[in-house]
């Protein structure tokens, strides 16, 4: 943790020195280090952008003082604008790193599925663009004193680079580890890339050191600054294998998934829970159509939402079904990955004011799905009928008996009739006991843009956790105008060689939540306050129960002293109030105790504990 000073410190001393006038040694010696007794007065020269203010000598205090204050002000300033530059193209980047396309996989059935992918690798974007933005200031402090000193090495040196490099590493990667609550785990995402940056940026240290301090000390030859500049693109190069498994880590991925697939996971930082809800949820079919990478990274995102959501579901039992899916996109864009780019914008937002960048993008979210309606048909491919669920993910109560899924057909020629089916698939939740097992075809006829599955959903009366299905779609069908299909051997429309007049797009499984509305229920007080007379004698105060009402349960409570004294106003309390399966209401004895003699009117509280339900009760 010493490290914080020091950097900031020559941060500080640098940005100051770039912006202002800097000092020089007043002695006719060039090479002295430190100023001699006789020679310790200063020289100011100016800056780049503000010059010395004339004159120098012969000053008094307070004018010292004021122009200090002057040029600090200035300081605040400036560093206020290049913190405003610096947010802009930092968020420039990520808009460019953020770009997105369309990319068609064919799974192992034969059916051809669109997903949305990066155009950037991550990897890739990590170390280019997000790095060149994030060190932009340092970058620019040491061009500012390479300018100034005709190219000379100054007293900064790479000191600026190198410094912000070791905070990152050092420093950076302490503090993720030392912030990590107690109890909890975190993993590194992609360990095998994590290992080669690590490597080079050791090895940076130990090269910068000998190009400086041993090879030519003081001076960087040609030959050095080109193999320098050349084990860039080869860090680059090399964390790019990593990431994609090329080379060798492509036959090693081979050998590791024929054998064992969960090795691959696990060694990726995947969470052992995450593999064991894959293995409870039944989803081999899945994720062996999920072969490819993207689209095995989209059934990931859609178990993390789930989880998610069921974790939300026990924090707020009676918040609404609407109110629990935002709060889930909020959670699922906080838990994602962001680079260093993001925490530097989030950083200057927060000092100057700018709002929060994870707020401000569900509002961008909500905006956008409000405006897909209004610029429909907007898409790259107008040639293209893409077929997908929409929403992908439904949340509904085990009360709600029928509901509808929508399928909605996109772009390409209106005069087709597109047909496709659908068919559900067990996931946590069983066909026959939580819903009733559908399949079907749907038919989108010429100028449809929407259809519509209709599922139930059986009610019973036994708590139950949360549960899930899936309704995937498959064997997408063309006709054309003349009603005639379509089709190739393979089973999907198509006009000439290879191009496909209809294709399905992600999300083509939709994913169906069932929330229990058996739970035990929420205990509490219908009154905050209550008002009696000290003659009531022996009061029962009130206990509820909503949201449900499925089992014995267990409330403790206790009396806390207030202005009221115990023994002397009321008899203290503590104990449990039984609830039993179905019962709504308890009360809790609270004995007041009556005195003869005037006084004022004085408070006690009672307080409820955590609920636990009784063993043996029905759960």
């Amino acid at each position: 943790m010493g490290s914080f000073g020091p950097s900031f410190l020559r941060l500080g001393l640098l940005f100051s020195w770039g912006i202002f006038a800097h000092a020089q040694d007043f002695s006719n010696n060039s090479t002295s280090v430190a100023p001699t007794v006789e020679s310790d007065r200063l020289q100011c020269q100016p800056g780049l952008l503000i010059p010395v203010w004339e004159p120098l000598e012969g000053l008094s205090g307070g004018d010292v003082f004021a122009r200090a204050l002057i040029y600090f002000l200035a300081l605040c300033y400036l560093f206020l604008g290049v913190s405003i530059i610096a947010d802009r193209f930092m968020a420039s980047i990520e808009v460019i790193t953020s770009k997105e396309k369309e990319v068609t996989v064919k799974r192992p059935n034969g059916e051809n599925q669109i997903i949305v992918v990066r155009v950037w690798n991550e990897t890739v974007a990590n170390l280019t663009l997000m790095a060149l933005g994030s060190s932009a200031p340092e970058i620019m402090l040491s061009i500012i004193e390479i300018y100034a000193k005709d190219f000379e090495a100054g007293e900064l040196g790479p000191g600026t680079i190198v410094g912000s490099a070791a905070f990152n590493l050092f420093i950076i990667i302490g503090l993720c580890v030392w912030v990590i609550p107690k109890g909890e785990v975190r993993k590194i995402k992609h360990l095998r890339v994590f290992f080669i940056t690590a490597t080079w940026s050791i090895f940076a240290y130990i090269w910068l050191y000998f190009i400086i301090s041993m090879s030519s000390e003081g001076v960087v030859e040609i030959w050095e600054a080109v193999l320098t500049f050349l084990f860039f693109p080869a860090t680059v190069g090399t964390a790019y294998i990593a990431d994609r498994r090329l080379l060798i880590y492509k036959y090693l991925s081979k050998e590791y998934r024929l054998n064992r697939r969960g090795v691959v996971v696990e060694t990726e930082g995947k969470c052992a829970e995450d593999m064991e809800l894959a293995k409870g949820d039944d989803l081999k079919t899945l994720e062996d159509d999920a072969a490819d990478e993207n689209v095995r990274e989209f059934e990931e995102h859609r178990r993390e939402y789930i989880h998610i959501l069921k974790e939300l579901r026990r924090k707020h039992p009676n918040a609404d079904m609407e109110t629990l899916e935002s709060m889930a996109r909020e959670e699922v864009l906080n838990r994602g990955p962001k680079s260093r780019a993001f925490y530097r914008i989030q950083a200057t937002r927060k000092l100057t004011g700018g709002g929060n960048l994870m707020r401000r993008a569900l509002d961008r979210g909500r905006l956008d799905v409000h405006d897909e309606d209004e610029a429909e048909g907007d898409k790259d491919d107008d040639h293209v009928t893409k077929v997908f669920f929409d929403p992908g993910h439904y949340t509904v109560m085990e009360n709600v008996g029928d509901f509808a899924l929508t399928v909605t057909r996109e772009g390409g020629d209106p005069a087709l009739t597109i047909l496709v089916d659908y068919k559900t698939e067990d996931g946590t939740a069983n066909a026959g006991s939580d819903y009733e097992a559908a399949e079907g075809t749907l038919v989108f006829h010429p100028g449809d843009r929407h259809q519509q599955i209709t599922l139930t959903i059986l009610d019973d009366d036994v708590f139950e956790e949360d549960e899930h299905f899936y309704v995937k779609l498959h064997n997408l069908r063309v006709a054309g105008k003349d009603g005639k299909l379509m089709n190739g051997t393979s089973g999907k429309g198509w006009r000439g060689k290879e191009e496909f007049p209809a294709i399905l797009e992600t999300p083509s499984v939709a994913t169906v939540m069932i929330l229990d509305d058996d739970h035990c229920g929420i205990f509490n007080f219908p009154e905050a306050n209550v008002e009696i007379v000290e003659s009531v004698g022996t009061y029962e105060l009130k206990v509820v129960r909503w949201s449900g009402a499925r089992g014995t349960v267990a409330v403790p409570y206790k009396t806390i002293e207030g202005t009221g004294k115990p023994s002397k106003d009321y008899e203290m309390a503590e104990g449990e109030v039984i609830f039993s399966d179905n019962e709504t209401e308890q009360f809790i004895p609270i004995q007041i105790i009556e005195e003869d003699s005037y006084e004022k009117d004085v408070l006690f509280y009672v307080e409820l504990g955590e609920p636990h339900q009784i063993l043996g009760s029905e759960a």
